[in-house]
């Protein structure tokens, strides 16, 4: 039998316990997004922190990016790039790593070299490395296999986790031709943004995408709502099945 001395001892060490979890649950999280327009591409960063909000997650995203621009660029400060000043100034929780779109095609040794680079300099500051896997043109959809291959290779050298996105549009671009991700070519539609920001917030936090919004807002510095995204409902919904079949502790190499 349990006396009652043992059972307040034991309420009081599961009421601990789960303060501890909520502590942790309610921890902010800064995260930093490194790239070009393939991140910035209408506010992914900033979508991304909505649906955490939304979802009771406290996430704050920042971003070093700069339209066309590589992972050797922002390493040396080009472009008036500010990235590895703001890897050394400030504190982060996750770092996420998105080189040029054609880099892992054209010039593999580079996207290798900077992107390892950039993963050992956020580790060296404690934050938690991520890479981002970019997509294939919409004229050139035979780019996809090599992006995926080199970003996957390098994840699993360096133990890394993958935001699987190309993987993931590729998918959707055959079950759904009719659904236009492309704003041109390259960037994306705010679906295509959608779908990457739902990826992201599921392989950052490992949580359902299921009861994400098709629209999204944020409050401004004078109070305003602010809109950032629209979505169809058939389309949202769409795109959160997909995302949330997609297994990406398949491409989570961090363990």
């Amino acid at each position: 039998m349990i006396s009652r001395i043992q059972w307040i001892i034991l309420l009081l060490t599961l009421g601990l316990a789960s303060l501890s979890v909520s502590a942790q649950d309610n921890e902010e999280e800064r995260v930093l997004f490194i790239g070009n327009s393939f991140t910035f591409f209408w506010n992914t960063p900033q979508l991304v922190e909505a649906m955490a909000k939304d979802q009771g997650v406290n996430l704050d995203a920042f971003q070093s990016t700069v339209g066309g621009s590589h992972l050797k660029q922002h390493w040396e400060g080009e472009k008036n790039t500010q990235t590895r000043k703001r890897l050394e100034e400030e504190s982060w929780s996750r770092v996420i790593i998105q080189d040029h779109s054609t880099s892992t095609i054209a010039h593999t040794e580079r996207f290798r070299e900077y992107a390892g680079k950039f993963i050992d300099l956020v580790r060296e500051k404690q934050a938690e490395p991520v890479l981002f896997l970019t997509w294939a043109y919409d004229s050139n959809p035979v780019m996809q296999p090599e992006i995926t291959e080199e970003y996957l290779k390098l994840g699993k050298e360096k133990g890394v986790r993958v935001i699987p996105a190309g993987m993931v549009w590729e998918q959707a671009r055959n079950l759904r031709p009719d659904l236009d991700l492309f704003f041109d070519d390259k960037h994306q539609t705010p679906e295509g943004t959608y779908l990457n920001a739902l990826l992201i917030y599921k392989t950052l936090t490992g949580r359902s995408v299921a009861e994400i919004p098709n629209r999204l807002s944020v409050i401004t510095a004078d109070g305003e709502k602010l809109y950032l995204t629209f979505i169809l409902p058939e389309n949202g919904k769409f795109l959160r099945d997909l995302v949330e079949r997609f297994d990406v502790a398949n491409t989570n190499f961090s363990n």
